[in-house]
């Protein structure tokens, strides 16, 4: 690289005596060293200043992994001979040896040769003013997904800026965020998002705006030119914000492209949130485009959005049971509640369009709540009519188990329509993270509730989790059930699961049998209770009386 010019020094001399509350150097880079310092800090400084400032114990903690990022990005671009004129980060440093930190940025300006060879770096370390902290709690608070002003502007004018260029918004999460905070603490948490918001600052240049949307959701919005150009950009992504302080997680990333420029950025937003959320739990694949199937069901959830509330308010939601039978007697010994949706101009809604679309938004709880209250009045009501009644399961999400005081709600709704509380059994779903409900669990036992756990199978946990299990039940899986039915092998392992689980005081009721071959083969297993197509699909409530007396009595 050719030497710094005297014109070079003399120009750094005069910002010097302009400004003096800032931290400066001149940074030579053929030489590696500072060669020019303007303040008491640099003077000593003989090499290379990032290594200085990395090892002074001047930045806080939090900031020196994006301080990593920004150095290793600033030396990248200076042997590529970048284009850009300058870098930057926001740093909480020490601007005095002896100083309280403070917010501050600081930038990295390129001087060049006469060919556009850079020879030098001005540094600058400075202090945010008053007003440059509320502008950027501002910023902070506008470019959320609550209240998206800035951010969408920012997009909007990049977008004008870019009229022939594809446009894409790229949006990504740490799968599972809740087990970081759980194995390596909040702090650690709040560390890894701050390590992330700081990291893309470096990342993305002046014409790719980024915000957090929430919580641990990112998104950023980029113009290219190939295919290839944007995977390289989201793998780059992947690379330099993985791996912080030796945590293992990983990010999933949904894209959206923005083929139709007059939706509004916000749609484009969701279109990238829907990529996103439809590959949660794959192992295989963390990237996923927004494509015209998801543009159906995009529009097939709307639909649904906007008719939930009336639904609910205008008793469009019904209770169904499907009977649980004993395989040896052929009794009724039991029900399990499921939602219906009869919309009045379309008919009976599949729980497969509408329950998933309530996971997601929170509704989930509202139907619920419905569902229980509706499965105790049955149980009243069967008292009432001097009627035999069998316990009723009801089904409890996981999307709320942990915020909602669920064992308090159902408690009451007990007392309120004062039924025995064996006949009402609550069911939760078996999952891979399922021991973020065993105190809900626990808390559900101690109340006096029989507690089943469904789908049990379906995941990877089921063996692991009975060494410790607190369920009463368990409900095998209906796809356990009928691929394992298949070979002699899968019968052998349905059937020493069903004796060990047994052996250890858990009670067996198998779902989805469907066929006269699987209930002789489970009773032969010795599992004597089942639901499924076989006995009875859901029905009436209407229905199932009949069914109940019919065979009860």
């Amino acid at each position: 690289m050719s030497e710094i010019t005297e014109k070079d020094k003399e120009l750094f001399v005069k910002i010097l005596d302009r400004d003096k509350r800032t931290l400066h150097f001149l940074w030579d880079c053929a030489e590696g060293r500072v060669v020019t310092a303007g303040s008491s800090l640099f003077e000593n400084v003989k090499g290379d200043p990032l290594d200085f400032l990395r090892d002074s114990g001047l930045i806080d903690e939090q900031y020196l992994p994006a301080f990593s990022v920004f150095t290793a990005r600033l030396e990248e671009g200076i042997l590529s001979g970048i284009d850009r004129n300058s870098l930057s980060v926001e740093l909480k440093i020490k601007f005095t040896p002896d100083g309280d930190f403070a917010m501050g940025g600081f930038y990295a300006h390129f001087l060049r040769d006469e060919n556009n060879r850079i020879t030098a770096v001005h540094g600058t370390i400075r202090p945010y003013s008053q007003k440059e902290m509320f502008d950027r709690n501002i910023l902070t608070t506008f470019s959320s997904d609550k209240d998206p002003q800035i951010f969408g502007k920012e997009v909007g004018d990049m977008m004008a800026r870019h009229p022939d260029d594809e446009i894409a918004f790229i949006q990504f999460d740490i799968e599972r965020f809740k087990m970081i905070n759980e194995n390596y603490g909040v702090e650690a948490g709040d560390e890894l998002l701050a390590f992330i918001n700081d990291s893309l600052s470096m990342i993305c240049n002046e014409d790719q705006p980024f915000c957090r949307l929430t919580a641990d959701v990112f998104m950023m919005v980029t113009a290219y030119s190939s295919d290839e150009e944007l995977l390289d950009l989201i793998h780059r992504l992947e690379s330099m914000l993985t791996g912080f302080k030796g945590m293992e997680y990983r990010l999933i990333f949904g894209v959206a492209i923005a083929e139709d420029r007059t939706l509004h950025t916000r749609r484009h937003g969701d279109n990238a949130t829907i990529a996103r959320q439809s590959i949660k739990g794959n192992a295989l694949n963390n990237i996923s485009f927004f494509n015209g199937r998801m543009r159906t069901e995009l529009k097939k959830k709307q639909t649904i959005e906007d008719d939930m509330k009336s639904a609910l308010l205008g008793n469009q939601f019904v209770m169904f049971l499907q009977p649980k039978f004993s395989i040896s007697t052929g009794r009724i010994i039991g029900a399990e509640a499921l939602a219906r949706w009869i919309h009045p101009e379309k008919g009976m809604i599949s729980p497969a369009e509408f329950v998933p679309v309530f996971e997601q938004n929170g509704f989930i709880l509202k139907l619920d709540q419905f569902i229980w209250e509706s499965a105790c009045k049955k149980i009243r009501d069967w008292i009432d009519r001097g009627i035999q009644p069998v316990p009723i399961s009801v089904n409890i999400s996981r999307e709320y188990v942990r915020t909602f005081d669920v064992v308090g709600w159902l408690t009451k709704l007990i007392q309120k329509y004062d039924i025995p509380i064996k006949y009402l059994e609550l069911e939760i779903t078996e999952s891979v993270d399922a021991e973020g409900v065993v105190d809900v669990v626990k808390n559900m036992k101690s109340a006096g509730f029989t507690m089943l756990m469904d789908d049990f199978g379906s995941g990877y946990s089921s063996l692991n989790m009975l060494k410790t299990t607190q369920f009463d039940v368990l409900k095998i899986d209906r796809a356990f059930l009928s691929e394992f039915m298949e070979s002699s092998r899968g019968r052998k392992i349905i059937s020493h699961t069903i004796s060990m689980s047994q052996d250890i005081g858990l009670d067996i009721i198998a779902e989805g049998v469907e066929t006269q071959e699987q209930a002789q083969f489970l009773s032969h297993c010795g599992c004597d209770a089942a639901q499924g197509f076989y006995y009875s699909k859901p029905v009436t409530q209407e229905e199932f009386d009949r069914k109940l007396l019919a065979v009860n009595t």
